[in-house]
């Protein structure tokens, strides 16, 4: 499953564009340091923190250091859209892992984050992994992108591997072809996006990457033997089929 990031930012836009360019990750948003605390204070399934400076209420290296003692562990990259050396000092201090300055490159900041997600998550170079460790890898690529258009090209590449010799592994080792791993991965994201959100099966195919709702119902229904409608009315919270018995 993909990466969840809390972004931390008064900005109402930039975590909006934030979203926009980083749609492989699950964002958490959180307008203050207050409320990204609360949110840290509860069950969670936060791998990385993205925190502003500079926001009203609560400084953003205050907030840092409290994140770190609720959660040391937690990699947490801090923002500024202030050229200061003091800033950065004193979030190195803190224990930021890492510092970004606005207006920042997008494809530093995913070289960043994608960095730091392995690193905290016992990841290592893709070089120093056998084979097996790779297939792994690309299974967790695979989950991680479930909402997006990927293919063998692009998994190989993500391994350093020629497509025809990753089939033919990816195959050997788990049972089953990569188009097969893919697709269990799609519609089991599916159910869940059936089962708890309101979306509709239109936006639901969107949102996997098919390029139409017809492709999504066809291939839901010949895994599951259901139309997605149908595994919805099958599956949705039941309110009072049983009667409390009375005494």
């Amino acid at each position: 499953m993909p990466y969840t990031i809390l972004l931390v930012d008064d900005d109402k836009e930039f975590r909006s564009e934030f979203r926009d360019y980083l749609d492989e990750y699950e964002i958490v948003e959180a307008s203050s340091g207050e409320e990204a605390l609360r949110i840290l204070a509860k069950p969670n399934e936060i791998d990385l923190v993205i925190l502003d400076v500079m926001m009203p209420g609560m400084r953003g290296t205050e907030v840092l250091k409290r994140m770190k003692k609720m959660e040391p562990r937690l990699g947490i990259i801090i923002l500024t859209g202030y050229s200061s050396k003091d800033v950065a000092i004193e979030a190195l201090k803190g224990r930021a892992d890492e510092y970004l300055e606005k207006p920042f490159p997008i494809a530093k900041a995913k070289e960043l984050i994608v960095n730091l997600l392995e690193s905290k998550n016992g990841e290592t170079d893709v070089s120093a992994l056998d084979i097996k460790g790779k297939i792994e890898k690309i299974k967790r690529f695979v989950e991680r992108n479930c909402y997006k258009r990927i293919g063998l090209n692009d998994a190989a590449v993500a391994v350093c591997l020629s497509p025809k010799y990753l089939s033919r592994i990816f195959r050997q080792i788990t049972g089953k072809s990569f188009s097969s791993y893919r697709l269990n991965i799609k519609i089991g994201k599916a159910k869940e996006l059936l089962r708890d959100t309101g979306m509709n099966v239109s936006q639901i195919s969107e949102r996997l990457g098919y390029e139409n709702a017809e492709s999504f119902i066809r291939q839901f229904k010949q895994h599951t033997s259901k139309t997605p409608t149908a595994y919805r009315g099958g599956k949705g919270p039941k309110i009072g089929r049983k009667r409390a018995r009375r005494k």
